[in-house]
C-alpha cells in the first residue's frame, strides 16, 4: 500500500489532538480517525438535558495535569480558573453537625475548621507538613512528565527526599496516613485522591492507591485542580483548532477496525469503516493509538487486552495477558434550581460546594465501602465527591437559564464494574439511590426537591456506570485511565514493581509497543491518565526522534 500519511492517529480524544498538533506543526502529514461524530473523546461539553441550555462537562470536568508548556507550544488559549475552596467534608459527632473546610486562600480559616473538628492544633500541623511534602514532590516530578522517561533511580534522585520516596513510591499509602494523622475524617479526605476511578484500599500491597494518589497531587507542580472556563469542550475545541491549523486532517464517524503494524519494506496500514459503512484502508509510516491498550490489542488481531497493554506499552512485550482493566466509579450529572441547604448551618452553601464536596468519605467509611464492594454488594453509605462547575464558571449555562441554577457532578467511589455486570439497569438505579441517600444525610432538605426539570418534564439527572463508559467511550471495563496507572519511571531491572502484573521496562518515552511503528498516545501510556495531553506530547516526541 502507498503511504498516504506520515502518521495516522486512532481516536480524536484530547491526547490524539495534542499529538496531531505537534506532528502537523512539524510538517508531517497527519490523519485523525474518530469513531464518534465529533472529536474530544471523554473531554467534551454536551447538552445532556433536552430543552435546557446547559453545556455539561459530561465525563471529565476538572484540569490539573495539562502542562502549560503544551498549550504554549500549540498556541492554545484556554482559561483554567482556580477554585478558592479546596474541599468541604461534612461530619457529625455527638449529635452536632459540622464540616471541615479547606480554604486555599485563607490558612487561618482552614486552621479554625480543623480545630473545630479535632479540638486542637496537631492535625492541621500534620496536614501542612504532609502537603508541604507532596508539594515539593510535585515541583520536582511534574516538569519531567514531558521529558524522556527517567529510570527509577533517576526519579528517586530527582525527588531527593527519602521519606517522601518511601511514603509515596515504596510503601502502601495507608501506613503514612495512619502515622501522620489521627482523625478519621482527615485521613479520609487525604485518601480520596488515591481512590478516584481506582478500586483499591489504603494498604493495597500492589500500590495502585499510591500511583493514583501521585497523579492527583502533582498536577501543574502544585496539585491544584482547576475549572476549564467554557467546559471541557472548550479545551478540546481549542486543541482541535490548533491541530487543524497545523495541517492535520480529521475524519469523524470513521471506526477503525484493524491495524497492521507493517514490516520490512512495507508501511503500517489502518483499516476503518467510513461514515457510509464502506471499509477503507490507509497506509502510514506511524500509527498512534489514542484508544486503550486493550483496544489496540484487538485492532492488531489479538485477544482484547492480550499482547498489548502493560507489557507491550512497556516496549518488548512479555508472556501472558495483562490484568483486565476495571473502572470503579459512578458518574451522576445534575442540574439544580438552587443549591441545597446543609445540616451544617455555619458554612455558606456556595463555599461548601465551591470545591470538592466529600460525602461518606471518612477513612473507615472508605475501607468499609471497599470491603463491601469486594464481596459483591453496593457499599452503604456510598462514598462520593461532588463538583459544582457553575459556581466558578457561569458561562456553561445559557442566558435563558434562570439565575441561581447550578450544575452538579457527583463522582461515586468504590463502585467497580463487576457490581453492574449481572443487572446493569437495576444496579445503576440502586447505586444512584445509594449515593443520593448518603448525600441527603448531610443536607437539610432532599436533593430531589432542588432538581430542575428538562423540556420533557423529567428531572435533570443522568447516571453513568463503568459499563456505560465502556459502551459510550470504549473504555475497557469503564476504566477512566484505560488501564492501571503506572509510576512515572522505568525499572532498571526490566520489571515494573507493584502493578498487579509484571511489566517490562518502558521505552524512551513510555509510549512504545512491541511494534516499532505503533505507539500508544492515550491514557494507557506510562505517564498517562487524566486530562493531561502528556501521552500525546510524548508520542509525538517519539515520532520526531526527540
Amino acid at each position: 500500500m502507498t503511504v498516504a500519511y506520515d502518521v495516522v492517529i486512532v481516536g480524536g480524544g484530547h491526547n490524539g489532538l495534542v499529538a496531531a498538533g505537534y506532528l502537523g506543526r512539524a510538517g508531517l502529514r497527519v490523519l485523525v480517525l474518530e469513531r464518534l461524530g465529533h472529536v474530544g473523546g471523554a473531554a467534551v461539553s454536551e447538552r445532556a438535558f433536552p430543552g435546557v441550555d446547559a453545556r455539561l462537562s459530561r465525563y471529565s470536568y476538572l484540569v490539573s495535569l495539562l502542562p502549560r508548556q503544551i498549550l504554549e507550544d500549540l498556541g492554545v488559549r484556554v482559561e483554567l480558573r482556580r477554585r478558592r475552596i479546596s474541599s468541604y467534608t461534612p461530619w457529625e459527632r455527638d449529635g452536632r453537625a459540622g464540616g471541615l473546610l479547606v480554604d486555599a486562600s485563607d490558612e487561618r480559616r482552614t486552621a479554625d475548621s480543623f480545630r473545630e473538628l479535632t479540638g486542637g492544633e496537631k492535625e492541621f500541623a500534620a496536614w501542612r507538613e504532609f502537603y508541604g511534602m507532596t508539594g515539593r514532590v510535585a515541583q520536582r516530578v511534574f516538569p519531567g512528565l514531558t521529558e524522556p522517561l527517567p529510570s527509577r533511580a533517576e526519579l528517586r534522585a530527582r525527588v531527593g527526599d527519602p521519606v517522601a520516596w518511601a511514603e509515596l513510591f515504596e510503601r502502601p499509602l495507608g501506613e503514612a496516613l495512619e502515622r501522620r494523622f489521627t482523625d478519621d475524617v482527615v485521613r479520609g479526605v487525604v485518601l480520596t485522591d488515591a481512590l478516584i476511578g481506582t478500586f483499591t484500599h489504603a494498604h493495597d500491597p500492589s500500590l495502585r492507591q499510591n500511583r493514583c494518589f501521585l497523579y492527583h497531587v502533582i498536577g501543574g507542580g502544585t496539585g491544584d485542580w482547576d475549572v476549564p472556563v467554557g467546559g471541557m469542550g472548550a479545551v478540546t475545541g481549542a486543541l482541535a483548532d490548533a491541530a487543524r491549523a497545523g495541517g492535520a486532517e480529521f475524519r469523524t464517524e470513521c471506526e477503525v477496525v484493524a491495524v497492521d503494524p507493517g514490516g520490512p519494506g512495507r508501511p503500517a496500514e489502518v483499516g476503518y469503516l467510513d461514515a457510509d459503512g464502506v471499509e477503507r484502508r490507509v497506509g502510514a509510516r506511524w500509527v498512534l493509538c489514542n484508544a486503550a491498550p486493550a483496544e489496540l490489542a484487538r485492532l492488531l488481531g489479538g485477544e482484547s487486552g492480550a499482547g498489548v497493554g502493560a507489557e507491550a506499552v512497556a516496549g518488548e512485550g512479555a508472556p501472558g495477558a495483562p490484568e483486565a482493566p476495571e473502572g470503579a466509579q459512578l458518574k451522576v450529572n445534575m442540574l439544580l434550581r438552587r443549591l441545597p441547604r446543609l445540616r451544617d448551618g455555619a458554612v455558606d452553601v456556595r463555599d461548601a460546594f465551591g470545591g470538592t464536596f466529600h460525602v461518606a468519605e471518612s477513612y473507615r467509611e472508605l475501607e468499609s465501602a471497599y470491603r463491601v464492594a469486594s464481596a459483591g454488594r453496593l457499599p452503604s453509605p456510598a462514598p462520593s465527591e461532588i463538583y459544582c462547575h457553575s459556581l466558578a464558571d457561569r458561562s456553561i449555562l445559557g442566558p435563558e437559564v434562570p439565575a441561581g441554577w447550578h450544575t452538579l457532578t457527583l463522582f461515586g467511589l468504590q463502585m467497580p464494574a463487576r457490581l453492574f455486570a449481572d443487572d446493569p439497569e437495576g444496579m445503576r438505579r440502586a447505586a444512584l439511590e445509594g449515593v443520593m441517600a448518603a448525600l441527603d444525610g448531610v443536607l437539610a432538605e432532599p436533593l430531589a426537591d432542588c432538581l430542575a426539570v428538562d423540556g420533557d418534564g423529567r428531572p435533570c439527572l443522568e447516571v453513568r456506570s463503568p459499563l456505560d463508559l465502556a459502551t459510550d467511550l470504549r473504555l475497557p471495563g469503564g476504566n477512566i485511565f484505560h488501564r492501571e496507572l503506572a509510576f512515572p519511571f522505568r525499572e532498571e531491572d526490566g520489571v515494573r514493581e507493584g502493578a498487579g502484573v509484571r511489566e517490562r521496562a518502558s521505552g524512551r518515552w513510555g509510549v512504545e509497543t512491541e511494534n516499532a511503528r505503533v505507539l500508544v498516545c492515550g491514557a494507557g501510556a506510562v505517564r498517562g491518565g487524566g486530562v493531561s495531553g502528556i501521552p500525546g506530547h510524548n508520542a509525538a516526541m517519539a515520532v520526531l526522534g526527540k
